[in-house]
């Protein structure tokens, strides 16, 4: 027969055909079958190395060496996953790795690769295929100090095919097992149960304290070399959500004391989208048209017997995406009939807010508006003369705000705290800061948080400047600052004019507590206390102290914000203040 060269080029379709003869013949179509095992090698399957001997007359001759227990185990079981979960305790000891059916090879061969298997210098002892100490190790039958494997043709898969003699490569070193590093036989003290292991044999290097099995010298702390594991789970949320009714449009009234009666139209959007213009008449009708952005569009009308008030405003609470920056715009048209003279107020205001934390916020804005005062009481007022007709008023206001109160309606714990600093110009030049704080003690309530006893104080604080005009100066008297007085009733007066003044200190002590089960009557004691003065400072003859007690009836249909009903008796006032023993309100706050 004649022997081909080796070195010359053979057709690379005979070399697949023979390929692929050889391994149908030799039952290498697991490895076919099996995606798992795809390699680098021809037609994607990773084939086993062929190993070639020469026969007595010089025929080379070729096979595939025996399977280890460890491929065949390999291919078999590529597809099986083991689920761990790692503790965060200590001491951490890593889970034992998994290890399937050994069909009797020791588990040691059979087990997959593993960062916590045993370290090399402890296992087996490593295979010359592949040089790497974690590759396929010789058949497992074989003892770890046998002589080297003979190359000779493998009778379990038969003869080869004969191609011919070949150049002999000589014969093939033989193989020599290692030393082998076995551990000492360790031994205790006496009544040592645990502890660190007292080997004999001072060159035995004990294995990493990582690996299963070791002995710590205290059991409850773990090793130094301890790395804990993540805790946290992480996986894909997917969330199905539809909008709820975020648009609403109310009808109402109200009545008090100080601005008599008031009906009210207003149209409220919470779910606002500017951008969202409509594409077609179905757009308009159903709903999605500005609409989705989250942002807030209200308009308001409020027609009434002492004021009239119209406004507009567009506020957007993630002005950058999420960013905690908002925005509002607004304008507004608000006409009041005072008892000394008209005003009417046209103007807009920009401004954006910055949240620090939940409870901390900052915001700056910017206002303008025209003012027109008209149809006075009384003519030869020097500080009202000043201002008949149109102002131009404009101004630049910063503001911080502190907010952990449980609840903006009859709140129970927490505080409120404002400081706003105001630089006004235009036809009027000056400055003016105020401050405003709320604290709430809860002094008691039942079991399941209803009837609730409340101790709260409040205080204003507010300065202007000397240009400051008299439609911008501090007014004290009624529900919201003095109770006890006319609307604007505890202030300086000038010629039967109040006139207001440039600074303010108003205060107020009052104790809330349930009166029936239901919470739907409360009942309240307070102090109301402080002045307003032309200058910053206190005077004893203009300082007003009012007591009473009051009553705060809670209706559903009529919406959060109670009725209040308050008698005052003022026990020291101006002699120019004018009196008022009763007053009553419906607001969120005073």
């Amino acid at each position: 027969m004649r022997t081909p060269n080796p070195l010359s080029a053979i057709p690379q379709v005979i070399v697949l055909g023979i390929a692929a003869m050889a391994c149908l013949s030799s039952g290498c179509t697991r490895w076919i079958a099996n995606p798992a095992m795809a390699g680098g090698s021809l037609l994607g399957v990773n084939t086993p190395a062929l190993t070639t001997t020469t026969d007595a007359n010089g025929v080379q001759l070729v096979a595939a060496p025996a399977e280890s227990a460890n491929t065949v185990h390999q291919a078999s079981q590529s597809e099986r996953y083991v689920a761990r979960q790692y503790p965060s305790t200590a001491p951490y000891v890593p889970p034992t790795t998994y290890v399937p059916p050994t069909n009797g090879v020791p588990a040691t061969t059979n087990a997959p690769p593993s960062n916590y298997t045993t370290p090399p210098s402890l296992a087996t002892p490593p295979s010359t295929y592949g040089n790497s100490a974690y590759g396929v190790s010789p058949a497992p039958s074989a003892p770890v100090n046998a002589p080297a494997i003979q190359y000779g043709a493998a009778p379990q898969y038969g003869a080869a095919p004969q191609y011919g003699a070949t150049p002999q490569y000589g014969a093939a070193p033989p193989y020599t097992a290692p030393p082998q590093n076995v551990p000492p036989t360790t031994t205790y003290s006496p009544g040592q149960n645990y502890g660190t292991p007292i080997a004999p044999d001072a060159t035995y290097a004990a294995p990493d304290p990582i690996f299963p099995g070791t002995t710590y010298s205290d059991p409850l702390s773990p090793p130094t070399n301890y790395v804990p594991m993540p805790t946290v789970r992480e996986a894909d949320l997917i969330i199905n959500g539809y909008p709820a009714r975020t648009g609403r449009i109310m009808l109402g009234g109200a009545v008090n004391s100080d601005a008599g009666v008031t009906g009210q139209i207003t149209l409220d959007e919470r779910n606002f989208d500017i951008t969202r213009w409509p594409r077609s008449f179905q757009d308009m009708f159903s709903g999605t048209a500005f609409r989705g952005a989250g942002q807030t569009f209200r308009i308001e009308a409020a027609p009434g017997s002492d004021f009239d008030r119209y406004t507009i405003n567009f506020a957007d609470p993630n002005l950058f995406g999420y960013k905690p920056v908002s925005m509002s715009v607004s304008g507004f048209l608000v006409d009041r009939r005072f008892q000394d003279w008209d005003e009417e107020r046209l103007g807009g205001r920009l401004s954006f807010g910055y949240r620090i934390t939940p409870d901390l916020s900052v915001s700056a804005g910017i206002s303008g508006q025209n003012v027109e005062i008209s149809r006075p009481r009384v003519l030869g007022v020097a500080p009202l003369d000043a201002v008949l007709g149109d102002n131009e008023l404009y101004s630049g206001t910063l503001s911080l705000k502190h907010d952990t109160r449980n609840s903006p309606i009859q709140s129970s714990e927490g505080h409120y705290f404002e400081f706003s600093f105001e630089q006004a110009f235009g036809d009027f030049d000056y400055s003016r800061f105020e401050s405003e704080y709320r604290k709430y003690w809860l002094l008691s309530q039942r079991a399941d948080g209803s009837g609730r006893q409340t101790l709260s104080y409040s205080t204003q604080i507010g300065y202007s400047g000397e240009e400051t005009p008299i439609f911008e100066n501090f007014f004290a008297g009624g529900y919201a600052t003095i109770r006890g007085f006319d609307f604007r009733g505890a202030g300086p007066v000038d010629s039967g004019v109040s006139v207001g003044g440039r600074f303010k200190f108003l205060n107020t002590v009052e104790y809330m507590f349930p009166i029936t089960a239901d919470d739907a009557f409360k009942g309240v004691a307070f102090v109301d206390f402080g002045t307003v003065e032309p200058e910053a400072k206190l005077n004893s003859d203009s300082f007003r102290v009012s007591p009473g007690l009051g009553l705060r009836v809670a209706i559903p249909m009529l919406g959060p914000a109670p009725l209040a009903f308050d008698f005052a008796f003022p026990v020291n006032k101006a002699d120019t203040d004018e009196t008022q023993v009763f007053s009553f309100y419906m607001s969120l706050i005073r």
